[in-house]
């Protein structure tokens, strides 16, 4: 698995910059990170419990704690800040970014919800 050379939080445009020593860079926009937070809040408690997140289209990061060598932890602006991202989590979540995010706004949509601005 490869393993992250540099996380840089650009707080104005909302995203967070993740390379690895595989060259890989992804740029992840905090809402998207949010929506797909690892959390058991976010993900349940087993297959299909998944828990729709809306409103979080102007969600910022406040601070990025690391968690051992493996992960670290992304504390929300709305004060969310319980789920662990490892490093695999987030390069699955940098590699799977378009097919999760479309799965997202389908999501929203079957819901009823309507974002109040636009993909990113």
């Amino acid at each position: 698995m490869p393993v992250p050379t540099e996380l840089n939080l650009h707080r104005q445009s909302r995203v967070l910059e993740v390379a690895y020593d595989d060259g890989t860079r992804f740029t992840l926009p905090c809402e998207y990170l949010r929506v797909y937070s690892p959390s058991a809040e976010v993900q349940g408690h087993g297959p299909g419990q998944r828990v729709l997140q809306v409103g979080k289209e102007e969600v910022g990061i406040d601070k990025i704690e690391p968690v051992g060598n493996y992960a670290v932890c992304l504390h929300f602006d709305d004060e969310h800040n319980t789920g662990i991202y490892s490093w695999e989590y987030l390069h699955k979540l940098g590699t799977e970014q378009e097919h999760l995010w479309k799965e997202y706004l389908d999501e929203l949509e079957k819901a009823g919800h309507k974002r109040k601005s636009q993909p990113s």
